[in-house]
């Protein structure tokens, strides 16, 4: 499927000073807990490391998922499985996107609940809490020399974050609600700020780059609602982050029109900070998959190993051709997470192995573009 970029103007992006090269990531957050289970990757039948293999491929760049507290069934995104990722990432040369939830379980469009421990606290402790939370855990970061290359505060937060106080949108979309999200992504900022020494003054501290990342990949009205109202309230960030899934975001030509249109009217690099195909509609085991449903496969991709590729093939090269390299990267969510007996998998059509652990042709996407 050929899809032109066409003749578009690029005003912004060369404010973003950056050392790391075009990112190609995987987020591996749950691949702790699939080789505890037994789980078991190869590459032509022979079995090796999952990190190994996608970086074989081409991939250069890791996501981790942390909550602040999650049920320890998850068997990871706790602080110590999320420290030693970001080691064994360290020591394969790659980059390091740190996803912080600020929740104990999934935060997304859909839900931004508080940790626990922060249920019952005023704005003012929640916001100094914020500021607590995350100085710690970029100091255990630094402390064993994993600094990741980009902080993204909070995850898919169109809706805001840490509901109530900093819930935006519907009855919430006041300027008492962004004024507050804005002081709550603020003190993340200074709390990473205060465990880098960071001062922006002296030009002090170890260098790491903060992302805002929501969930409107071919939804230009609503980036547009969500990052004008942001940047009204004097927010500062260097990478603006997409999910961007076609069976819920739109279609490649609504990607395309998104991002060209977002990389110029705010002169920010993004970042597709998550994105996914199915190989099969088929499942595994009993858990449910989001994905199943012939009505959700985009056209002329059908749901086979190839057309994977082939998918995120064309995806890349729309994102490598908008203009001014406004698209500073892509990580594919989820790419290893296997079923296994302990536990069923809700991701295992739309990973980059099959369901045997067999690397898929659509790892090589890894490599397209330039």
């Amino acid at each position: 499927m050929l899809i032109t970029l066409g003749e578009v103007a690029f005003a912004g992006g060369d404010d973003v000073a950056t050392t790391l090269p075009f990112l190609r990531g995987g987020d591996l957050s749950s691949l702790p807990a699939v080789e505890t289970a037994g789980g078991v990757f190869t590459d032509s039948g022979v079995p090796g490391d999952a990190i190994a293999m996608l970086q074989a491929r081409g991939m250069n760049a890791v996501r981790l998922r942390l909550w602040h507290t999650p049920d320890a069934g998850y068997g990871h995104g706790d602080l110590a499985h999320t420290l030693a990722m970001a080691a064994r990432a360290e020591s394969l040369g790659l980059a390091i996107l740190l996803d912080l939830h600020y929740s104990d379980d999934w935060a997304d469009p859909g839900k931004q609940t508080k940790p626990a421990v922060w249920a019952a606290l005023g704005f003012t402790a929640l916001r100094d809490s914020v500021r607590a939370y995350t100085r710690d855990v970029l100091l255990a970061m630094k402390a064993q020399g994993t600094i990741p290359d980009i902080v993204q505060i909070g995850n898919e937060i169109t809706p805001g974050m840490l509901w109530d106080d900093g819930r935006v949108g519907g009855a919430f979309d006041t300027p008492a609600q962004w004024t507050q999200l804005a002081q709550l992504i603020e003190s993340a900022r200074l709390g990473i700020d205060d465990a880098l020494g960071i001062d922006d003054a002296l030009g002090t501290g170890d260098s790491v780059a903060i992302m805002i990342h929501i969930d409107r990949g071919g939804d230009n009205g609503g980036a547009r609602w969500f990052f004008d109202h942001l940047i009204a309230e004097g927010v500062t960030f260097d990478y603006l982050g997409l999910s961007y899934y076609p069976w819920w975001h739109g279609t490649l030509v609504d990607f395309r029109d998104n991002v060209i249109d977002l990389a110029t009217r705010y002169g920010k690099k993004i970042v597709i900070a998550e994105t996914a195909y199915p190989w099969t509609l088929g499942w595994a085991d009993n858990t449910f998959n989001p994905v199943g449903d012939p009505n959700q496969i985009h056209t002329c991709y059908d749901a086979t190993p190839d057309r994977q590729f082939e998918y995120l093939r064309d995806l890349v090269n729309i994102m490598t051709a908008v203009p001014g390299n406004a698209v500073a990267g892509w990580f594919y969510w989820e790419p290893a997470w296997l079923p296994s007996e302990a536990f069923g998998s809700p991701w295992e059509n739309v990973g980059l192995f099959d369901f045997d652990g067999e690397l898929l042709k659509g790892a090589d996407a890894f490599s397209a573009g330039p």
